[in-house]
């Protein structure tokens, strides 16, 4: 018996539409990769990209499994210049940018190199609930 391989110009890319109002950061990104990589689809490889696109609105209400986590939790970086230690909270960065937040949760958990970059250019995240791909897809699936 022979494995089945679908071909690239056979998969079915479907559009999903992720409402993430009050929703767990974690969680969330979990299912989102998981869709990204197509694990949710019966024909899934994974040496091939064979997932769906993923829209996430309202991505400034994501929050984090315990509110002591979201006034505690911090990230560190250094800019390589001396004295270039830079540090800033979940509050803060949700506030900035929470485009970057769900991106870089959903990017942890893909696989890495070229594979994991051409998944993650299907995910829009946008910061409220307004959003461009509904109009051009009528076929996008709604997760609450």
């Amino acid at each position: 018996m022979k494995t089945y391989i679908p071909k690239v110009d056979a998969i079915d890319r479907k559009w999903h539409v992720i409402d993430v109002n009050g929703k767990i950061l974690g969680r969330q990104a979990a299912q989102i990769a998981r869709i990204l990589m197509g694990k949710t689809k019966p024909e899934y490889t994974p040496f091939l990209d064979c997932g769906d696109f993923v829209v996430v609105i309202n991505a400034e209400k994501v929050r984090l499994s315990t509110p002591k986590k979201e006034l505690e939790k911090t990230w560190h970086w250094n800019t390589l210049y001396p004295g270039g230690h830079r540090q800033t909270t979940f509050g803060k960065a949700i506030n900035a940018n929470p485009e970057r937040i769900i991106r870089g949760a959903v990017w942890g958990m893909l696989p890495k190199g070229p594979l994991g970059r051409k998944m993650i250019k299907k995910l829009k995240v946008y910061r409220g609930a307004a959003h461009p791909h509904t109009a051009q897809k009528p076929d996008a699936l709604i997760l609450k």
